[in-house]
């Protein structure tokens, strides 16, 4: 059994090809659903934030890539997603097109970076800690941990100061890799509650199908209906991402065969991490 899966925001621009006939259309629309045209990368005058244009980077690359797979006759039985990766993967499902991937990358990307013209925010990365001993750190701080990608790899989520203090005692505490970057909003956790009524509008605007192709959530494992999806979209971004849980529970639902589809190689990473501990 075949997994495709859709990983998040990428970290870093990544080079992408303008002799590529199935990117360019893919850009192109990017470019006149959201301003923000993909070839160009970090030197856009779009006025989308950094954190915007790698979201919208991710989904164009995403959607790229399924498409490659499609032609060379690969499919897939069932469809992952990791934070961010949602979009992507709704449309690869079937559950809506492309333009709407962009366009909800776009719109709720856009919503989140309002929160920072009130407040500075960061991700801070914490290798070799145990989850209960992170919790209590992120407790003493006030942040939270927003992805739960292995036993032993976490990302925080807060108000940059307290993040910054947070990896200052995940360090003292024996994590043995720490480093953090900046962020437009507190994605995966409680905080985005605050413009949780903004987002349920621009989710509410579209329409979503059955996917034709099962599409297993990050929180609860479950497979998305119709009907589920639009408040999954909204939850799914005051919630954490539970990876190790996921992909556990799809090997023992029979997937064989994992393939990431976007940028990088993150999530392969994650997978061969999370089997060296079984």
């Amino acid at each position: 059994m075949i997994c495709w899966m859709f990983p998040g925001q990428p970290i870093a621009f990544v080079e992408t090809s303008s002799n590529d006939a199935e990117f360019n259309k893919i850009a192109l629309l990017c470019q006149d659903t959201t301003g923000f045209n993909p070839l160009e990368t970090g030197t856009s005058a779009s006025p989308l934030s950094q954190s915007v244009r790698l979201q919208l980077l991710g989904t164009c690359v995403s959607l790229h890539r399924a498409s490659q797979l499609t032609s060379q006759g690969n499919a897939p039985d069932l469809i992952a997603e990791h934070s961010m990766g949602i979009y992507p993967a709704l449309a690869v499902s079937g559950s809506i097109d492309n333009e709407t991937a962009l366009a909800l990358t776009c719109r709720i990307g856009v919503t989140m970076a309002e929160m920072s013209l009130h407040r500075e925010y960061a991700l801070g990365c914490v290798i070799g800690l145990t989850s209960a001993a992170l919790e209590t750190i992120a407790a003493n701080n006030g942040i939270h941990i927003a992805n739960h990608n292995t036993s032993r790899h976490f990302l925080l989520a807060g108000e940059r100061e307290k993040v910054a203090t947070a990896l200052i005692e995940a360090t003292a505490s024996g994590a043995f890799s720490v480093s953090s970057f900046p962020c437009d909003a507190p994605l995966h956790t409680p905080l985005i509650n605050e413009i949780a009524g903004s987002l349920q509008r621009i989710v509410a605007e579209y329409s979503y199908s059955e996917p034709g192709i099962p599409l297993v959530e990050h929180i609860e494992q479950t497979a998305l209906t119709s009907a589920a999806i639009p408040r999954f979209l909204v939850d799914e971004l005051s919630r954490p991402v539970y990876w190790g849980t996921t992909y556990r529970v799809l090997r023992s639902r029979g997937v064989t065969c994992f393939q990431e589809v976007g940028v990088g190689s993150a999530l392969s990473k994650f997978n061969r991490w999370i089997d060296s501990e079984s």
